[in-house]
């Protein structure tokens, strides 16, 4: 028989299950109105990207450092750790930090910053690119030596050291280090800080593939964890097997063995470690099943006389006017009575049937009390749904089904007098754990699987909703034409853009067609749930792929520069760029005008920098708009009341410029009398 056994202490760990837990807190306090701000985790929350997709659906986005985020916001610190750094960074902002480091990770920072206060050098044992050993590293300025192997465990040299460990790495990588560094006589003190659970997980592991004959490794293909317990699993049972979601898992391979071990990393979630082994569980119930049916088959021939509601199969031994008697191969003959077969007028038993002739009938009776069981015709007509059943296997159409038991591994579903069986993982297109909910619903399904000698049928509820799912999705495309402007909803975002929900399709807005003007990050404009109307740029049926434009549905700034900027305007705008010979204002975006340094103020300036600053709104004056060139030229001094020294200058030089014109006047009359 086969089975499907689960190493202990496999899924979450204390440290991953903090940071989901203190994540949900956050998420809930969002919706409930308690941040203004908003969410995000630096880094990805954990190596599992079925996690942090689903975060990023219920808002919850991702940065690489906290200068990324704006006052009022949420930063959670990821089990990880950061580096001090990081702490010291977010002190001087506005920025609300929730530290869900694991507590073991923790308790690694204060020991290297301790010894590091105290003139000790650190050697980290670990992955020099994973974000726990990078953030260890930064709580002793970036100075650690970090050693992956035996052989770079060689070229360290000295004295003085102590030694930690990345908390997932194997406890005989650390032996063989701490063995190199003692015979090259190195000096060091050893802090064995692999985490517990670790170092369980990995035994329970190795554990169990040595029981096994398969091993099915679940977790994010990016997990460290998950994968040095592959590599562990890998090393004792050789058909082990990779996992990150339900779809890789290979059940034709997993068909080919008796005892299969489960393991999951420390980022795995349990919805996902049930799927697995819920979906395995039901195909190694089949299998098991049919393993025994087909062994049991001669012996029940032989030695069982049929049961109540069995069809069997036997040859006429005599035909008489009440009735017909069937040789069934067993130790009693079955009786067919004249009530139990069809007749049309007045034809007679002798007129369809006669002796040798292969007749198939239903079990009414096991004893009628003279030794016999009793035959019935007319109850094979059942076998009409059966026909059914197998004809909609052929065309593939449809039929409605009612759910009528629940089962270990799904449900028993009724078509009119034959009961079928439907896979927990075919009641739903998502996980299902409990069908529950699905007791006395009537489903349409398609049959999968008939095999009518032993009363089996398989039906397909995730068929149907997938080939509905698929035609929504086809009406939706077939209905979207380029340049369309339709409405969406901003489901999630990427460093390059934001994917917009166009009612089943997504479809992906750049972040260079989000606005006219110049954006680091989509979250400056969109947030995550927002519906926007956006105009279609781009259908690739071919790829699935659709590409969105926002800006587009606003007017290019200087396609109606006339209508909305006039010489001489007043306007305001944000200081976006400082160059030697002056300032770019930004009027709106996609539209920036230049300040002259000379226009910058009154007075001399000869450093711009010293006068204005990046992000500073100003007010300007609208000098020239030249509409081939694109260009804006402004004047801030202009918007400013001039210094009274160079008022009484103006006016004197005025005052002089008009008796220059006075004395040129009288002059001029003078010449004209002479003459």
């Amino acid at each position: 028989m086969k089975e499907i056994i689960r190493a202990e202490n496999s899924g979450f760990c204390f440290g991953v299950k903090q940071a989901m837990e203190k994540t949900e807190e956050q998420i809930k306090s969002k919706e409930e109105g308690g941040i203004e701000g908003r969410i995000y985790t630096c880094g990805p929350l954990i190596h599992n990207t079925l996690v942090t997709d689903d975060l990023a659906r219920r808002g919850v986005g991702i940065i690489s450092g906290p200068e990324e985020a704006a006052d009022g916001d949420v930063v959670i610190v990821r089990s990880h750790g950061e580096a001090k750094s990081f702490f010291d960074k977010v002190e001087e902002t506005g920025i609300r930090v929730v530290d869900a480091t694991c507590p073991f990770v923790k308790k690694i920072h204060l020991l290297v910053e301790e010894a590091y206060s105290q003139g000790k050098k650190i050697i980290i044992v670990g992955d020099r690119d994973h974000p726990e050993v990078k953030g260890i590293n930064g709580w002793c300025e970036n100075s650690a030596v970090i050693v992956n192997s035996a052989e770079e465990a060689e070229n360290v040299r000295g004295n003085n050291y102590l030694l930690v460990c990345q908390t997932t790495i194997k406890k005989e990588l650390l032996d063989q280090v701490e063995e190199v560094l003692k015979r090259n006589g190195t000096g060091f003190r050893t802090k064995n800080t692999i985490c517990n659970a670790t170092t369980q997980r990995q035994k329970s592991c190795s554990q169990l593939a040595a029981q096994c004959d398969a091993m099915v490794v679940i977790g994010g293909r990016d997990s460290s964890n998950t994968h040095k317990l592959y590599q562990i699993a890998k090393k004792v049972c050789k058909n082990s097997i990779f996992v990150e979601k339900i779809e890789d898992l290979p059940l034709h391979e997993i068909k080919k063995y008796n005892k299969i071990g489960v393991a999951a990393g420390a980022s795995t979630p349990e919805c996902v470690i049930k799927e697995v082994i819920a979906t395995m569980s039901e195909h190694i119930t089949e299998m098991n099943e049919m393993n025994m049916m087909d062994l049991m088959d001669d012996i029940e021939k032989s030695l069982r006389l049929p049961r109540i509601g069995e069809t069997v199969n036997g040859k006429v031994h005599q035909v008489t006017e009440k009735e017909i008697i069937v040789n069934m191969g067993c130790k009693k003959d079955g009786v067919i009575p004249k009530d139990e077969v069809t007749l049309e007028g007045d034809q007679k038993l002798a007129d369809l049937f006669k002796e040798g002739d292969e007749i198939q009938a239903k079990v009414i009776k096991t004893d009628d009390g003279d030794g016999v069981i009793l035959l019935s015709k007319k109850k094979l007509e059942v076998n009409e749904h059966w026909n059914e059943i197998n004809e909609a296997l052929e065309n593939k159409s449809i039929l409605n089904v009612k759910v009528v038991k629940q089962v270990n591994g799904g449900v028993i579903a009724a078509y009119k007098e034959v009961s079928g069986f439907i896979p927990l993982s075919q009641l739903s297109d998502k996980f299902v754990e409990n069908a529950e909910e699905f007791m006395g619903k009537e489903l349409a399904v398609r049959v999968t699987r008939v095999d009518q000698k032993r009363g089996r049928a398989v039906f397909s509820h995730k068929v149907i909703l997938a080939e509905e799912k698929q035609k929504k999705v086809e009406e939706i495309w077939n209905s979207l034409n380029v340049d369309d402007v339709v409405e969406g909803k901003v489901m999630r975002f990427t460093d390059y853009g934001a994917f917009v929900d166009l009612g089943g399709i997504d479809g992906l807005l750049h972040i260079s067609e989000i606005s006219w003007g110049k954006l680091k990050h989509p979250q400056e404009v969109l947030a995550i749930g927002d519906t926007v109307k956006v105009k279609i740029l781009s259908m690739n049926a071919e790829k699935g792929k659709i590409s969105l434009g926002l800006k587009q549905t606003q007017p290019e700034p200087w396609t109606v520069i006339e209508e909305n900027y006039q010489v001489g305007q007043v306007v305001s705008g944000k200081v976006v760029q400082i160059k030697e010979y002056g300032a770019f204002i930004e009027l709106e975006p996609g539209l920036d005008g230049l300040v002259h340094i000379s226009e910058v103020a009154h007075k001399r300036v000869t450093d711009i920098a010293e006068e204005l600053t990046i992000g500073q709104t100003v007010d300007a004056k609208i000098l020239e708009i030249d509409t081939e060139r694109k260009r804006i030229s402004l004047s801030i001094k202009q918007t400013l009341e001039a210094p009274v020294l160079e008022k009484i200058e103006d006016a004197i030089e005025e005052a002089a410029e008009k008796v220059a014109d006075f004395i040129d006047e009288v002059a001029d009359k003078v010449e004209d009398l002479l003459d």
